[in-house]
């Protein structure tokens, strides 16, 4: 995939660049699959500059990956509510409890886009947050929103998730439930302390965003 993009682009150096985590060693099967295992690239998104170019590179090497190779490939977004924010919305981190993954299901967004929390949801879990718990959740589907935009602009595959914890935690959980090939975080250097707090035994590859393209 790397190679692809390094090819477009007309550089080189884009996987020495943008591998912050390498992929793990895995144990192959002696009995070889007839069909392409669909691919899953998950990307770490917080509207930021750099979280949203960290979702366009995904978007651009699932698009390029199914044109060259008719394998299905998912982009997937997954917004954190820190827990360092747990004190301050205690409410929300008690009630979320019983509703967390939140999620869109994967859907052809050319044709539909689900909503990762629907007025309806919005209106049955406002009796039980307090007025600043539920800003939270409504910035959190905002940004969201803007994930699924440009989703809407590839015409692909996508899948969001809203979870509340540890960043680091979340994301390891999503990608494992997921079965994720890659995990895309909008940073540049592997002393980020996000990357830090992955760890060396993290279960797929961690791609950051090369400092050749400006988010």
């Amino acid at each position: 995939m790397l190679v692809r993009l390094q090819s477009t682009i007309g550089r080189d150096d884009l996987i020495e660049q943008m591998v912050l985590l390498p992929e793990p060693k895995k144990t192959f099967s002696k009995k070889a699959s007839t069909t392409a295992k669909p691919i899953n690239l998950i990307v770490a998104y917080d509207a930021s500059p750099k979280s949203h170019t960290a979702l366009d590179i995904a978007f651009w090497i699932a698009h390029q990956t199914r044109l060259a190779t008719n394998t299905p490939v998912t982009v997937q977004a997954v917004y954190v509510v820190a827990d360092k924010q747990k004190s301050q919305y205690s409410d929300m981190f008690s009630f979320t409890r019983h509703l967390t993954p939140l999620e869109c299901p994967v859907s052809n967004v050319s044709k539909t886009v689900t909503p990762v929390l629907t007025q309806p949801t919005l209106q049955a879990i406002a009796p039980h947050l307090q007025e600043k718990s539920l800003a939270v959740i409504q910035q959190a589907d905002q940004i969201l929103w803007q994930a699924r935009s440009l989703a809407e602009e590839w015409q692909g595959s996508f899948k969001s998730h809203l979870r509340f914890g540890s960043v680091a935690a979340e994301l390891k959980k999503v990608v494992e439930l997921e079965t994720a090939d890659i995990l895309f975080i909008g940073c540049r250097s592997v002393n980020h302390p996000i990357i830090q707090a992955l760890g060396s035994d993290f279960p797929c590859a961690v791609l950051g965003i090369p400092t050749c393209i400006e988010e």
